[in-house]
C-alpha cells in the first residue's frame, strides 16, 4: 500500500477541516480554503478515503496523479 497516493477533489471539499483535525500530518487546509493532502503515506494510516465524509479524498495512481497536475 505504500504506493497509493491520495489527492483532494476540490469539487467535493467543502473546507469542513475535519480531516485536517483527524490527520494533521497528512492533510492541511490550502489557500482556497480546501484540503490539501501533504503526505499520502500519513493519510493511509489516518484512514485514506474514509478521513471526509463528502468523499473528497480520492486514491489515485502515480500516473494519474501526475496527469491531473499539470
Amino acid at each position: 500500500m505504500q504506493d497509493k497516493e491520495y489527492k483532494v477533489n476540490k469539487n467535493k471539499c467543502v473546507g469542513c477541516g475535519t480531516c485536517v483535525a483527524v490527520c494533521p500530518q497528512g492533510m492541511e487546509m490550502g489557500n482556497d480554503n480546501k484540503a490539501v493532502v501533504i503526505s499520502s503515506a500519513m493519510t493511509e494510516e489516518c484512514g485514506g478515503e474514509d478521513l471526509c465524509a463528502y468523499s473528497a479524498i480520492e486514491a489515485i495512481n502515480g500516473a494519474r496523479l501526475a496527469d491531473e497536475e499539470e
